[in-house]
């Protein structure tokens, strides 16, 4: 499967972590790339710069569905599900 020309989904849903060009501490979830263009194309496809994150991405039916929309939905949903979790102790406050 190849990408759906203007779907940027992958760009915008997930978050990134590692550096990116014009994003040095990657993206939060929902926010779209600094490098993706007006037309929802990758500026720095094929390019080394491409996080490594985003070279193993591969489109498929499974994440891409049949539509934008769908594809957007999907990675959202992904994103959502593998956000970790707050441990119970990460805001607890101790006072000595």
């Amino acid at each position: 499967m190849n990408c759906r020309r203007g779907c940027g989904a992958c760009c915008i849903a997930p978050s990134i972590s590692s550096p990116i060009p014009g994003m040095p501490h990657g993206k939060p979830a929902g926010m779209r790339c600094a490098q993706l263009t007006e037309t929802n194309t990758c500026a720095i496809f094929g390019r080394p710069e491409r996080p490594s994150v985003c070279l193993s991405l591969m489109p498929s039916l499974d994440m891409c569905g049949t539509s934008n929309e769908e594809a957007f939905a999907t990675l959202t949903r992904w994103e959502e599900a593998t956000v970790p979790s707050r441990s119970p102790c990460s805001s607890v406050v101790i006072l000595l």
